[in-house]
Parts: C-alpha cells; sequence; structure tokens
C-alpha cells in the first residue's frame, strides 16, 4: 500500500456527540416547553402525586427524629415550666393560708376587744386594758403575766376580766408587768352567787380533776344546784364588783355517803386563751370601812355593874 493513501490524522480517543451548546439549547427548550405545558395542562400533577405517595414512608421515616427531637424538648420544657408552676403555686398557696390564718386570728381578737369595749362601759368602776404577755413558768399554779405594772397604777387584789367573766385576780405587781392568778388555780377562791336560786357560796379552782375547771364545796347534799346555773360575782369579798359572770355549773355529785354534794365548774372566761383583759379597781375603795369596837359608855358600864 503506497504510504501517500494512509490518513494520518490520530483517530479520536473519546467518541464524539452533539455540542454542549446544542445540548444546553435542547434542554432548555424541553425545560420552558415543560414549563408552560404543566402551568396549562396541569400535565405533572399526577406524578407528582404519585411521587408523593411512593416517597411518603420514607419522608415520614426520615422525619421521625427531628419529631423526636423537638417533641423531646417541649416535654422537657413542659415539666420544667410545670414544676416552676407547681413550685409559685404552693408558694402562694402557702403565704395566702398564712395570710388567712391571720385574717380569722385578727377577726377573733377584734370580735374579743369589741366585747372587752362594751364590758367597760357597763362596768361602774374603772378599769384599763391589758395584754397577756405569757404564762407563768411555774407547771403547779395556773398564773399569767399581763403588761401592767406598779407604773399604770396597777394594785394587788385587782380583779381581772375578759370579754366573757372573771378571769382571775392580780396578786404580784411589778414595776411594769403584773402577775394574775386565775380562778382555776387551787389556790383561788371567788365569792359567788347562783343567778337562779340566789344562794352564796364559794367557788375554788380544780385545775387537776377537771381539767381546769372550779368546784363549789361544802355545798348541801340537798342544796338547790343544778347543772346549767349561772354563778356570778356576789360581792361581798370586798374585791370584785356584784353581778360578773363567773362560771356555769356543769355537773352535780350527790353520794348518800357525803353529807355535800360534788359540783363541778365551767369558767365562762377563756382562762387557758385569753389575750386581752380589762384590770378592774378592786371594790374595797368603794366599801365603807366596817365600824371599830368603841369604848363602853358610862351608863353601859352602870348597867354591867352588879
Amino acid at each position: 500500500m503506497p504510504l501517500g493513501t494512509l490518513d494520518r490524522t490520530p483517530p479520536p480517543f473519546f467518541k464524539q456527540g452533539p455540542s454542549a451548546l446544542s445540548k444546553l439549547i435542547f434542554f432548555s427548550a424541553l425545560a420552558l416547553f415543560l414549563m408552560v405545558a404543566d402551568t396549562r395542562l396541569k400535565i405533572s400533577q399526577p406524578l407528582r402525586t404519585i411521587a408523593a405517595t411512593a416517597l411518603y414512608p420514607v419522608q415520614w421515616l426520615l422525619m421521625q427524629p427531628i419529631y423526636f427531637a423537638k417533641n423531646a424538648s417541649a416535654y422537657v420544657s413542659t415539666v420544667k415550666s410545670a414544676q416552676q408552676t407547681e413550685d409559685e403555686a404552693r408558694q402562694k398557696l402557702a403565704l395566702q393560708a398564712l395570710r388567712s390564718n391571720q385574717v380569722e386570728y385578727l377577726t377573733l381578737e377584734n370580735n374579743r376587744l369589741r366585747k372587752l369595749l362594751a364590758l367597760r362601759e357597763q362596768l361602774s368602776v374603772s378599769a384599763q386594758p391589758a395584754e397577756v404577755l405569757y404564762d407563768a413558768a411555774d407547771p403547779y399554779t395556773r398564773k399569767i403575766i399581763v403588761d401592767r405594772g406598779l407604773a399604770q397604777g396597777i394594785e394587788a387584789g385587782s380583779p381581772v376580766v375578759d370579754e366573757s367573766g372573771v378571769l382571775g385576780q392580780v396578786t404580784r405587781v411589778y414595776p411594769m408587768v403584773s402577775e394574775v392568778t386565775l380562778v382555776i388555780d387551787r389556790d383561788h377562791a371567788i365569792p359567788v352567787l347562783n343567778t337562779r336560786t340566789g344562794a352564796r357560796s364559794v367557788a375554788y379552782g380544780d385545775p387537776v380533776t377537771q381539767g381546769g375547771s372550779l368546784e363549789m364545796r361544802f355545798m348541801p347534799a340537798n342544796a338547790d344546784v343544778l347543772a346549767g346555773d349561772v354563778l356570778t360575782t356576789s360581792g361581798v369579798d370586798g374585791i370584785y364588783p356584784p353581778g360578773l359572770p363567773v362560771a356555769r355549773v356543769t355537773k352535780v355529785e350527790r353520794r348518800a355517803d357525803s353529807a355535800f354534794a360534788r359540783i363541778h365548774c365551767t369558767p365562762l372566761a377563756l382562762a387557758l386563751g385569753a389575750r386581752h383583759v380589762m384590770v378592774l379597781q378592786p371594790q374595797r375603795g368603794m366599801i365603807p370601812a366596817p365600824p371599830t369596837d368603841e369604848k363602853a359608855s358610862p351608863e353601859t358600864k352602870r348597867k354591867g355593874r352588879p
């Protein structure tokens, strides 16, 4: 073969096809056609529906970690918010309960003070208010300490009452405070009058057997005393003004082997819960002194001679 007949150009290494510009023009025209056709004829809507239906399980599976992370974050934030809300609600509830208790206490104290003021207007003797500071330290007595003393003109023996009745008597006076022995103290005695029968007697403190009560001692077994009788001060002792409520008879025991009846009474005053009281002036300042023994007259002496 002659050398002139041979093609001296090297063969193409890659198979040549349409040019890149031709491809760009073709696919651009196709895309434009499809967009116009989809806008006008909605030809891609069924394809989209089929593709979305087919790919939904894959999409749901791939979205689960994201949903789980969001739900976990929301759950944690919700739990924290609920705990914080619960703590705030508990604090508000405790504060409201405290305020409610204070309101009840203030209402009770206000009612007692009003009754004390009304009692002060009814009393014919001078009185001054006092506040109970604390109970006496002796466990075998029933005494309280009030915030009035010598500086306020308190005298030993002054009666002490609350809004319901006689509470006790001042037994010791200090410069700024006073000691009050309650009517339920075992060493305390107070002359009383039965408002139903008018019979006078003496009520003694009996703090042990009845848990803070009074007892009328040395009353005959046939004495006209019934449960429910109200006892008031008789005023014969020169200390307590007459007519102050003292106690109510709760139990009468009459035994055949005893000549005396056992009569138990409940004090009308708040012997173990008083907060504000009235200290009265002792009645002895308004009672004339008893007559003194005078020397016998000469006529009496002559009559008395044999």
